[in-house]
């Protein structure tokens, strides 16, 4: 038989990605586990595996192509015999953790629904069962609140996904709830003269039509999952952080957006359906070039590729022409005398060094830098939209930007405060791997608060660094040079230096204030004993 398999929730209310490659063939045999394909979201490259074995016999996308999610990803025959479950109740293949949901029809014409747990986001594939608020036999209605679910990260309240009489709780306070797995029961109204979709498909589809009933029954949950997902406060767009971040780089109200997801989701197709129509003098000024020229007026050759930008390089850029066009940035340049630390450090990297922990610049670089946000915490802060509020920040995350091959990536150590320099030596060299091979956890790109760009890495010596929006500042090292500097004594020795160049934030840091934070941080690189003395 054949199944599809339906491309999960990917978590942080990703509601699409582009298919980077497919690692199989149609036609190829794969193994339950065995890696399928490379998807990339706004976050990060993930791999989706496959939850059975089977003959590949179809690839719903070609490579660079925009898969939706709840949407069929590829199909795969399996062998009946291994499933064990009859044709007229295949489990969509989502995930080898997700559950089909269970729907019953009693004796009153109404249907009892399994509500499945939807993806939390960050990865979370289990959370915590805090409180119910309805008990069994309570009647509730559409996105009432149902209980409270604890994760890594936050509180979260899960609302009903339709009106109806609560059967079954499927967890007591305290236990913990797997994503994809049911949580609650709920007897609602049938569908007005007919059966549910996926059991109207199973009587009418023939005995070998696998196929006919996979897709009905992955429209069934992807529906239900869908309107699970919904967890955003009344009045306010249902939209991805995607969504979101493009409507605020064009500058629309994505309140206003008509959704033509489920429960009025917006999706980029809708924005720019919505600018099309607000603004339609825009519009009329962007003019249909002939064929055969570029937009420079020059006449295309046979030599000339148009690729589009997708992926990682387009939240970039979205966020540079964010950062640049409302941040004011100035920059402060400095030269660093890094020869007693690149002395310590090669004394200590033979010792240190090891599959799991390189001794590199960065880890001294970083610490050092915590040293001195500790003094001057304001360029470690965040300040509001309208420049009214400016928050002061405890933990010391500092990112690095790393040249991946899905584009640039900028993770960061977190609470570098805590943290020896072989623990931060850890955390950078764990990052750095991650990030080469472009696939970093999202929780590892998040809440940064300050970053470090190594351009000297691939030789440079001086830059204007964009900073990282919301941070307020980011430093960019150039490459270390040795070059003759007179000493004390009035004699001309070779030294190791590195030009630093920093932007801020004008709205929050002036020149003075960057300036006694450069000296100090440089203080305890120049002279590494003045950083020890420092730590607590």
């Amino acid at each position: 038989m054949i199944k599809d398999f339906i491309l999960p929730d990917i978590g942080e209310g990703v509601v699409e990605c582009e298919l980077v490659e497919w690692l199989v063939a149609e036609g190829d045999t794969v193994a339950e586990d065995q890696p399928v394909c490379d998807v990339m979201t706004d976050k990060a490259l993930v791999q989706i595996p496959a939850p059975f074995p089977g003959v590949i016999s179809k690839l719903y996308y070609a490579k660079g192509e925009i898969a939706k999610v709840h949407e069929p990803l590829y199909a795969v025959e399996v062998d009946a015999a291994d499933n064990e479950a009859p044709v007229a109740s295949v489990a969509v293949a989502e995930a080898d953790t997700t559950a089909q949901p269970s729907i019953k029809t009693v004796a009153d014409g109404s249907q009892v629904e399994d509500f499945m747990l939807p993806d939390i986001g960050e990865g979370i594939v289990e959370c915590e069962l805090v409180e119910w608020l309805v008990a069994e036999g309570d009647t509730v209605v559409e996105d009432q609140p149902i209980c409270d679910v604890m994760t890594d990260k936050a509180l979260v309240q899960i609302p009903a996904m339709k009106a109806g009489k609560i059967v079954k709780l499927h967890y007591r306070k305290g236990q913990l709830a797997q994503v994809h797995q049911p949580l609650f029961a709920i007897e609602v109204a049938a569908e007005s003269g007919s059966a549910p979709a996926a059991q109207t498909a199973a009587a009418s589809a023939p005995s070998g039509s696998a196929s006919a009933v996979s897709q009905a029954q992955a429209q069934a949950q992807s529906g239900s999952q869908a309107a699970a997902c919904n967890m955003v406060p009344q009045g306010k767009a249902l939209a991805s952080p995607a969504v979101r971040r493009m409507a605020r780089s064009l500058d629309v109200d994505i309140a206003k957006v008509p959704g033509s997801g489920k429960n009025g989701r917006v999706y980029k197709e809708d924005i720019e359906r919505f600018l099309k129509g607000a603004a339609p003098q825009a519009q009329a000024q962007i003019q249909t070039l002939p064929q055969g020229q570029v937009q420079t007026g020059a006449v295309a050759t046979a030599n000339d590729r148009v690729e589009p930008i997708k992926g990682v390089r387009a939240v970039m850029a979205r966020m540079m022409i964010e950062s640049v066009s409302s941040i004011p940035h100035f920059t402060y340049c400095e030269e660093l005398d890094l020869t007693e630390l690149i002395a310590l450090r090669e004394a200590m990297k033979a010792k240190y060094s090891n599959d799991e922990l390189k001794l590199t610049m960065m880890p001294f670089f970083m610490k050092a830098m915590s040293l001195a946000l500790t003094e001057f915490p304001v360029i470690n802060s965040r300040v509001n939209a309208d420049c009214t509020e400016l928050t002061y920040l405890g933990r010391h995350n500092i990112g690095m930007a790393v040249d991946s091959k899905v584009g640039l990536l900028v993770p960061n150590v977190k609470d570098v405060q805590d943290k020896s320099i072989l623990d931060v030596a850890a955390e950078v060299t764990r990052l750095t791997q991650a990030a080469r091979s472009g696939r970093v956890a999202p929780a590892d790109l998040k809440d940064g608060s300050i970053s470090i760009s190594n351009i000297g890495a691939l030789g440079g010596t001086v830059a204007t660094p964009i900073i990282n929006k919301p941070e307020v500042a980011i430093v960019a090292l150039g490459k270390v040079q040795t070059l003759p500097r007179f000493n004390a004594k009035g004699k001309v020795e070779a030294r190791k230096l590195m030009q630093v160049s920093w932007s801020g934030d004008h709205r929050v840091i002036d020149g003075g204030t960057i300036a006694r934070f450069c000296n100090l941080w440089k203080q305890y690189l120049e002279q590494p004993q003045e950083m020890l003395l420092a730590m607590r």
